[in-house]
């Protein structure tokens, strides 16, 4: 199942296992269950500590637990974790084999703290880049909690489970049955959903914090290249994020980051975290900005307030809080959200596996996404507002000469349709000839192009009519003392170097601010 450069790398990461591990496999005459049972044979080959089982009696075959003699510990994993669930393989038998956690003391005594009875499933895809995270957050706490149980589910591999409960989206999770949340969430995040006192402890702690020198808010590429510049000046500097990484958590690959030939985004946003933490830079993650209070008079303080209630006070503040994904508009896409209308081809395709999607948008993200569904779905129809494609010309002949593509031009996506349930179709307007249409389907994915985070912002800073934050040749913004880089901006071209790039001009533009300001007279 594994090959000889896999293994080699498994058995160097096994040698730090120091307590014997179970594993109790659930099998059929399957051909997936001949797959779990060559993995789990290569897994136990490679270590004295781990023994394998086939006894296992579980309902869902196949799939696997994982356990310590003796102890108490339900994690389960309801598939075969390969792709990018490898990794949630490898780290869930190092934990549960007794090798401590990179998580922060406190976080672990409040997932030992949960009193309650959590019974976790997540449903992921192998090619969701999403899942990992979420995955890995709720089998740590599953081996740090008794109270606490967890079985991940390949939704390609249990269909029947997807269909039953109309699942369109991944990671999907549910708590003892009930829907708990869907995408991307980190351990902080499920902590705070299910302890709602830590995040008032959290705001307090917060907002007992000594003014800042210069206050990053945003944990993207801009953010982390800022913060990075600022602390090699030896300032005072922290990093307020929703969640550390930003949009490029939601990037697949990444081939054009100068020097890295190939990586993926959850990758890259661990490397800019690390690289970050190097520094004396307080890190404040899962805070949303809910407004700037800017300096009255030279020489005041800014001042950042969060949803948690939380704030803090810069002398100088970066704002780098990127951008999400456009929305289409229309009646019917917030109703079915996560029940058909998607934003990620690649989390959430293999759910749409033999079934009709429309992918809406021409440009190379919509291009590309057509390309990667209709090697999966039935039948993929393309939208594009324009009279033509956008794309490059390399992805469009690619395009044209798949079978089950089919490609609309000149179309106004006008409504999404649904039985109350999950998508069931969608209308749009043919702008040549004024007349609706309507598509039989089950999925949309949304491709078309992204808006900037600055609703918080208005009527503080100066933004153009999208929402994009003006900002001069290096990085300033309308208010003296507050810089801004990355997405947010009006810099074109909306690309990770570039936001690397520009967050450094913004640091230094920020520290040649203090140096000017507090200069004696």
């Amino acid at each position: 199942m594994l090959d000889a450069n896999l293994k080699a790398q498994l058995k160097s990461y096994l040698e730090r296992v120091t307590q014997p591990i179970e594993i109790v496999a659930s099998l059929d005459d399957g051909a997936k269950s001949e797959e779990m049972l060559a993995l789990l044979q290569d897994v136990t080959s490679l270590t004295t500590l781990i023994t394998l089982k086939t006894d296992g009696d579980d309902a869902r075959k196949p799939s696997f637990s994982i356990n310590r003699p003796g102890a108490d510990i339900s994690l389960r994993f309801a598939g075969i974790p390969m792709g990018h669930e490898f990794t949630s393989l490898v780290l869930a038998l190092l934990q549960v084999g007794g090798h401590p956690s990179k998580a922060s003391v406190e976080v672990i005594e409040q997932i030992r703290a949960l009193k309650g009875d959590f019974s976790f499933e997540t449903y992921f895809s192998l090619s969701c880049q999403n899942c990992p995270d979420v995955v890995q957050a709720l089998n740590l706490m599953a081996v740090l909690n008794p109270n606490i149980r967890h079985v991940a589910i390949d939704g390609a591999l249990f269909q029947a489970e997807v269909d039953e409960r109309q699942i369109m989206a991944v990671p999907s999770v549910y708590l003892n049955g009930v829907n708990f949340g869907q995408g991307r969430m980190g351990l902080e995040e499920i902590l705070a959903k299910l302890d709602t006192s830590g995040i008032e402890k959290a705001a307090e702690k917060i907002s007992a914090k000594d003014a800042f020198d210069v206050l990053v808010v945003g944990g993207g590429p801009a953010g982390s290249a800022a913060a990075i510049y600022a602390a090699r000046k030896g300032i005072r500097t922290g990093v307020a994020a929703e969640r550390f990484g930003g949009q490029v958590l939601d990037t697949m690959s990444i081939e054009n980051f100068i020097s890295v030939q190939e990586t993926e985004g959850p990758k890259l946003a661990s490397a800019l975290e690390a690289h970050v933490r190097q520094y004396d830079v307080d890190i404040m993650n899962l805070q949303r900005a809910s407004s700037l209070i800017p300096a009255k008079n030279a020489g005041d303080l800014h001042e950042i307030r969060f949803e948690s209630g939380a704030s803090l006070k810069s002398k100088t503040v970066i704002l780098a809080t990127g951008a999400r994904w456009r929305e289409m508009g229309v009646p019917g896409e917030q109703e079915y959200k996560a029940k058909g209308v998607c934003f990620c081809p690649h989390c959430d395709g293999p759910l749409f596996k033999g079934k009709r999607v429309a992918v809406i948008g021409g440009g190379n993200s919509g291009v590309e996404a057509a390309i990667d569904l209709a090697g999966i779905v039935s039948h993929v129809t393309l939208l594009e507002f324009d009279s033509k494609l956008r794309a490059d010309a390399v992805l469009q002949r690619k395009l044209y000469s798949l079978p089950n593509v089919d490609v609309i031009t000149s179309a106004l996506t006008s409504e999404v349709k649904g039985d109350g349930q999950k998508v069931t179709g969608l209308a749009y307007k043919d702008r040549d000839s004024g007349e609706f249409k309507t598509l039989d389907l089950e999925g949309i994915f949304v491709q078309i192009g992204l808006l900037p985070n600055t609703d918080w912002l208005k009527g503080t800073v100066e933004l153009t009519p999208r929402g994009e934050i003006i900002v001069d040749a290096r990085g300033e913004t309308s208010l003296p003392g507050v810089f801004a880089a990355g997405d947010v901006t009006t810099v074109p071209y909306k690309q990770i170097v570039i936001a690397v790039g520009e967050g450094a001009k913004a640091s230094l533009s920020a520290f040649d601010h203090l140096i000017r300001t507090s200069a004696p007279a």
